[in-house]
């Protein structure tokens, strides 16, 4: 796992604009389509203040204002707000105290990344569009077993894509796929991880009809994965603007 960035107080927003942050990225996985009805949840995290904002359980994606984002703390335990919090809550947690480079996590049922997890297949590196995003596949867990799925099943899949991600760096390869469920998806902002969901539905779906035109396609070489992802990624990036001096 990477080295835990320690949070530092001038970098964090207030509760109010973290807020306003996940409603706006749970409204963007409607916009691209990334849930049905209730499906699926965003929230992002107070680092310095050890607080959760998430997306309340079961409430309309039309209905959702900020005043309804459930604050809570690392350990669960509602702060602010008057609803439930979603369902997956546990999950969201258990990365968060994971990835500690992360600010943003969100969970659809997008329809390509769901067929992938649900046949237990991880996503190759079939071209550029995936390497810009993801540094190699993009990794299925195990299936739980009977006891954790019926014991604290949702906190044990946090510990299933845990344990799935030792030895991988969780900010190169932002999302998983959890086995027979759906993925996750993380970013360092709720907004970040909302687009990586809908980055990760795009390859899932090419992912298929590469496969599906050529079995047993090899996939991108490792030269041209690293050329694509570094080229975005790292202190060595090429791709966009600068940012001016202010």
């Amino acid at each position: 796992m990477p080295n835990a960035t320690q949070p530092n107080p001038g970098d964090t927003v207030s509760l109010e604009t973290l807020k306003k942050q996940v409603l706006e990225a749970n409204l963007e996985l409607v916009r691209q389509g990334l849930v049905v009805f209730t499906f699926g949840n965003a929230s992002g995290i107070d680092r310095y203040r050890g607080l959760v904002v998430i997306k309340p359980s079961g409430v309309d994606y039309a209905a959702l204002t900020p005043s309804d984002m459930v604050v809570t703390d690392l350990d669960g335990k509602i702060v602010e707000g008057s609803l439930r919090p979603s369902s997956d809550l546990a999950t969201h947690l258990l990365l968060y105290k994971e990835f500690q480079g992360i600010g943003g996590v969100v969970h659809t049922h997008s329809e390509f990344a769901t067929a992938w997890a649900q046949a237990g297949r991880e996503i190759p590196a079939y071209g550029t569009t995936h390497a810009d995003y993801f540094y190699g596949p993009v990794p299925v867990t195990a299936e739980l077993t009977p006891d954790e799925i019926g014991g604290e099943y949702v906190y044990n899949t946090g510990v299933a894509i845990a344990r799935r991600f030792q030895g991988l760096d969780p900010l190169a390869i932002p999302a998983v796929l959890v086995a027979g469920h759906a993925p996750f998806c993380w970013g360092k902002t709720p907004h970040d991880a909302a687009h990586n969901a809908a980055v990760l539905e795009t390859v899932a779906r090419m992912a298929y009809y590469t496969a599906t035109l050529r079995e047993g396609c090899a996939g991108v070489s490792q030269a041209l994965l690293d050329r694509h992802y570094f080229r975005k990624h790292g202190a060595n990036a090429t791709y966009g603007q600068e940012k001016e001096c202010t």
